[in-house]
């Protein structure tokens, strides 16, 4: 895709992708040159409400600069008075979630596949220092060969250290380090990653439990 300075005008938006907190991802076409993508639209009113103004930034800055097959490409950016717009690649296949929630389960060799380009990509991140701190499988998508794809990385952090104390990501797959208010660094992706094979091939979270309280016990 080109590198230049968008509006919505440049854009031919069709249908819906996904809904998130902040706004919704449709499919998007760029009109001069046809190339489709994933136009994410963030509310700017509510991104102030929830003040996370910093972690949007910090997420474009991050993923912007990232170039690995197995993460989700952010192409630019813009913003109107009152929304924010994300060109993301499109990844036809949707949520690796949706897939799981289809199947309930994945078989050994798919998993694997999906493990490795994981690792790949996750170890690419770590080289640039940057640990993702959400892998789930709502935040993976499936490209059109069913290929791995990073998505969503608002909790993402660049930490030059690889240190850090925010208590961040999803119960099911968080680590004991985060559970006991310690100090983490990239091995959190790495726990994730194990979680996340647990879950594809089991089909449910290794410490799921009926309450937030049992589930931390489990997980420490």
């Amino acid at each position: 895709m080109p590198r230049r300075t968008f509006s919505l005008e440049d854009f031919e938006v069709g249908r819906p992708l996904g809904k998130g907190k902040f706004g919704n991802v449709y499919l998007a076409r760029e009109r001069r040159s046809g190339f489709l993508v994933a136009l994410k639209v963030l509310f700017k009113s509510q991104v102030e409400q929830e003040g996370v103004e910093h972690q949007l930034r910090r997420e474009i800055e991050i993923q912007a600069h990232l170039r690995h097959p197995n993460v989700l490409r952010l192409y630019n950016y813009f913003h109107d008075r009152r929304r924010v717009f994300l060109i993301l690649e499109f990844a036809p296949r949707g949520e690796l979630y949706k897939e799981l929630q289809r199947c309930r389960r994945l078989d050994a060799t798919r998993t694997a596949t999906l493990m490795e380009e994981l690792a790949d990509a996750l170890l690419y991140c770590h080289g640039r220092k940057v640990i993702h701190r959400d892998i789930k499988p709502e935040n993976l998508l499936l490209g059109l060969k069913g290929e791995l794809k990073i998505a969503d990385f608002g909790w993402s952090v660049h930490a030059p250290s690889l240190r850090r104390r925010t208590l961040c990501g999803t119960l099911d797959y968080l680590p004991p380090e985060m559970v006991e208010g310690g100090g983490h660094d990239e091995k959190v992706d790495l726990w994730c990653l194990g979680v996340l094979c647990y879950e594809l091939l089991a089909g449910h979270p290794p410490f799921e439990s009926p309450s937030a309280a049992d589930t931390y016990r489990r997980i420490t």
